[in-house]
């Protein structure tokens, strides 16, 4: 082995240690999504998140994203959020946590090199994995670079995401919410327009279920039109988080022919 790779393979099992007790951990969090704020590395193509281990590391490359009009916060996750955090990045499609961006000390693990991901295969007799990754990932890029833009207008690269997220969608399983009188949530926007929450994964329905009010229900994309109630106009995708509004046609027509970004 080379001097440069077996300090490189040094480094990464460092940066993977201290990840697990890293002491003090920051994240950089979208404003648009309340999610981690995700970045594609132009050469490897990964789906990053972007951790650092000070504070003000982690303010200044807010300030640098800030400079090209994405909104961010930098939020601290505490020791007993280790797990659950890195484990909630799988549902999102993410698959590289990008640490000390900016810094001398940068560098990228892989998320399957520190935690691993639940075996679908292994559930309980009976018990379906949901999760639409592709769609949530989508999702968090197309509301990042939506609410950057000065005018509420889509460009190419947004038009590009849409078509994207209107394909994984239409694929897509989902969780609606049912009450005890096979009743469905409903969300009235500010414009007065009705939207019926679907959730993307488990994580995301326990998230808008706190008080354990609903149950789940497991829907694939080609029959949300068939359940829509009348005055619906179409489904709002994990509320609590990417808050993506799909206008969907009713009945046997075909689904979400239209996206239109949250309520101010």
């Amino acid at each position: 082995m080379s001097e440069e790779k077996k300090n490189t393979a040094v480094t990464k099992k460092e940066t993977l240690t201290a990840l697990r007790n890293p002491g003090e951990l920051y994240v950089i969090m979208s404003g648009a999504t309340k999610q981690p704020f995700v970045v594609c590395d132009p050469v490897t193509f990964d789906d990053e998140v972007l951790l650092f281990y000070r504070s003000e590391d982690a303010k200044s490359e807010a300030e640098h994203l800030a400079e090209q009009r994405y909104r961010t916060v930098v939020a601290k996750i505490e020791e007993k959020q280790l797990l659950a955090f890195y484990s909630s990045l799988y549902p999102k499609g993410v698959n590289c946590l990008m640490v000390n961006r900016g810094t001398d000390t940068e560098i990228s693990v892989q998320l399957a090199e520190l935690v691993t991901r639940p075996n679908a295969d292994k559930l309980p007799e009976g018990k379906k994995l949901i999760e639409n990754p592709a769609l949530y990932l989508t999702a968090m890029y197309f509301m990042q670079e939506m609410r950057r833009q000065e005018k509420p207008e889509l460009t190419d690269e947004l038009k590009e995401l849409q078509e994207e997220l209107l394909a994984h969608y239409r694929d897509g399983v989902f969780l609606f919410g049912m009450e005890e009188d096979n009743k469905v949530p409903v969300l009235k926007q500010k414009n007065g327009m009705i939207y019926q929450p679907v959730f993307t994964d488990v994580i995301e329905f326990q998230k808008f279920n706190r008080e354990k009010k609903l149950k789940p229900m497991v829907v694939k994309a080609e029959k949300i039109p068939e359940i829509l109630a009348p005055e619906v106009k179409g489904v709002v995708i994990n509320p609590l988080g990417v808050n993506v509004q799909l206008q969907v046609a009713r009945r046997n027509s075909s689904p979400a022919e239209q996206q239109t970004g949250p309520e101010q």
